[in-house]
This record gives structure tokens, sequence and C-alpha cells, in this order.
């Protein structure tokens, strides 16, 4: 199992775990930064009738280039922490991560 900062993957299951903090009503979508333990995320979508759900799916699918259907929201769909759970725990997936987390300015 790799734990990093605020992420953690586990090659066996296959899975990496997100912890974010999710801002809807944002003018763009975008990464904003680290929020604690987690990766905040704009998101340009209203927090009503799952908007926000589905924009953060597709940015996450956009970002890491993986299926929709491997990304999944395994706890607080309807709070702004959110649990994300990605269902490929490969290389460049967890490069990207760990990039990520070493540019990523602390809040």
């Amino acid at each position: 199992m790799t734990v990093a900062g605020w992420w953690t993957g586990d090659p066996r299951s296959g899975k990496i775990t997100l912890p974010l903090h999710v801002q809807p009503n944002a003018r763009r979508t975008a990464v904003a930064g680290c929020y604690g333990n987690a990766l905040k995320l704009k998101i340009a979508a209203p927090a009503l009738d799952d908007k926000a759900n589905l924009v953060l799916i597709d940015f996450l699918h956009q970002w890491f280039k993986l299926p929709r259907s491997q990304i999944r929201i395994r706890q607080g769909s309807r709070s702004r922490r959110k649990i994300v759970e990605l269902a490929s725990c490969d290389a460049d997936t967890m490069n990207l991560l760990a990039h990520l987390e070493s540019s990523c300015p602390a809040n």
C-alpha cells in the first residue's frame, strides 16, 4: 500500500483513494491546492441535483484519463468533503498524484 500525504494507493486491490474538499459554484473547474489532508478542487457547477458531482467526475475523468466508470464517490456525495475512489492504481496515475502533491501549495 502506498500512503502519500493526502492519497492512498493499494496495488493489490488496484484502487486509489482521494480525499477531496470540493468548492461548488466556482468560475471554472480547477485544482486549488491542498486543504488540510485533502486536495481542494473548485467546481464550476452548483451543488444542486448532483450537478457538482457530475462535473467533478468529468474533471477527474479528463485529468486522470480514466473511464468515468472507474471513478466513484465513495463517501460524501452531499457534502464538500468527499472520498473518491479510482479503480486504477497504475504507475501513470500514481506519478501524476505524486507530482501534484509535490507542487501543491497548502492552504
